[in-house]
């Protein structure tokens, strides 16, 4: 089992999809530094990708300093070096597309769009 979710969407390659999803464990604390992460064996069969893609991934992982190889005990998370705020933002961007074309299509301004979500932020905030 893997420690983190992905569900894969079409229109973005697996690997972007599967380097996008290991950020977002580490900034929400489900992935931590030192723990192990899996093979790429291990990624390709669960994940039903290829090894390539799942190479190419944990090698882009590792460039960015989010995972190193320990030897003796394999990959590990490395999660001293968080993306930026444009990086964690970048995360959210299909979301926010979606919700801006949804909004346009409702014929909601952008000023409508922006209170409904300082709105929901300060609910979420409370709970």
């Amino acid at each position: 089992m893997l420690p983190f979710q992905i569900t894969f969407t079409d229109g973005q390659p697996a690997s972007d999809q599967l380097i996008q999803a290991v950020r977002r464990a580490i900034l929400v604390g489900d992935l931590r530094d030192g723990d192990g992460f899996p093979s790429v064996r291990t990624l390709s069969q669960e994940l039903k990708i290829s090894p390539t893609t799942a190479h190419k991934s944990v090698a882009v992982l590792k460039v960015e300093g989010l995972l190193a190889s320990r030897p003796g005990i394999g990959m590990v998370v490395r999660s001293a070096s968080l993306p930026g705020t444009e990086e964690r933002l970048d995360m959210l961007r299909p979301q926010l597309q979606q919700l801006v074309k949804e909004a346009k299509s409702l014929q909601l301004s952008e000023k409508d769009l922006c209170e409904a979500l300082k709105s929901l932020w300060k609910e979420n905030k409370q709970s």
